[in-house]
């Protein structure tokens, strides 16, 4: 037993008053708090690691069709890595542990597959030949991973076991609801995508048609599941993990998800009036009816439905209703 490990390694773990079966799981958890008790500066370490890895392979090879996958798994290594070190196996954190695991794999083969069966990633256009813009790139998507972990990496390190509580079974219900929209919206607009008879046309199929982006209503759903199923074994500053949620939220809702994919749908279809009613009466993030949305008067789409003028800079407004 132990063979791939040093002898003297393998002694330790006969001797360690866990036995050989959790012998590994001692020692790890050992090294891990003697960086910090919360796991911020291995998860940290880590996250850098993995993703400079990534960057210098798209940097030297020119090859940017791994940088979705990188950041998805980056989410898996993570939950694993702190649930392991951590070595106490309780219940809440084998749960939120899987329920990461099955996020973070799906979404990263998902985007594997779809970018090797698209070709190259029109993201990294004024990036490939810029190491200054690609770096800044791999930078962000570390604190992305990093934030946005922070509940789960918090749970796995915690020497709190409460019993399951609400908050637990809201959690995991929550997370089921937005993996089940982000998995589907995904799904249907690759298909819708694939077809040849959609050559053209922006995607309005299935849950695209209540949602201009569907998927991003799931994903963010999805991690304030993880934030409330967490919330049973915070204490103190802890709590500030939920700037987990609010940095994905901000980031989807402002930064590189809603605000690039509708600039850059204006500037393709904006001059059809097929799209310009889609527009007008389906909602960006949280699905509803389009006959509800678009009944709604503009200042309530705003405050409520997060219809931000943003999302409109490239839009053509002559015509346009409330």
């Amino acid at each position: 037993m132990h063979r791939y490990l040093p002898l003297s390694l393998s002694s330790l773990l006969l001797l360690s008053p866990w036995g050989d079966k959790d012998g590994l799981s001692f020692l790890l958890g050992g090294m891990g708090t003697v960086l910090d008790s919360h796991f911020l500066a291995l998860t940290a370490i880590v996250t850098v690691g993995y993703q400079f890895l990534f960057f210098v392979i798209t940097a030297l090879l020119k090859f940017d069709k791994v940088t979705d996958f990188a950041g998805s798994t980056n989410f898996v290594i993570l939950a694993i890595l702190t649930l392991v070190v951590k070595g106490s196996w309780h219940f809440r954190q084998i749960v939120l542990t899987i329920l990461v695991a099955l996020w973070g794999l799906r979404l990263g083969v998902f985007l594997l597959m779809r970018i090797l069966q698209w070709g190259e990633d029109r993201r990294f256009d004024e990036m490939r030949n810029n190491l200054g813009k690609l770096a800044v790139f791999w930078i962000f998507q570390a604190v992305w991973v990093w934030t946005v972990s922070l509940p789960l990496t918090i749970v796995n390190a915690s020497d709190r076991i409460p019993s399951i509580k609400p908050q637990d079974i809201i959690g995991w219900i929550t997370w089921s609801i937005g993996i089940a929209i982000e998995a589907t919206a995904d799904q249907q607009k690759l298909l819708f995508k694939n077809s040849p008879a959609n050559k053209g046309k922006w995607c309005n199929a299935g849950l695209w048609k209540y949602s201009r982006h569907p998927n991003y209503f799931g994903e963010i759903f999805l991690w304030w599941g993880i934030f409330v199923a967490s919330t049973p074994v915070l204490e103190g500053a802890e709590w500030l993990v939920v700037f987990g949620p609010i940095f994905l939220t901000l980031l989807l809702l402002f930064v590189s998800g809603i605000p690039l994919l509708e600039e850059s749908a204006d500037k393709r279809f904006g001059s059809m009036a097929e799209y310009r009613i889609y527009k007008n009466i389906t909602s960006p993030l949280v699905p509803l009816p389009p006959a509800v949305y678009g009944s709604l008067p503009a200042w309530f789409k705003v405050a409520f439905l997060f219809e931000f003028p943003l999302y409109s800079r490239s839009f053509p407004h002559e015509g346009r209703s409330n």
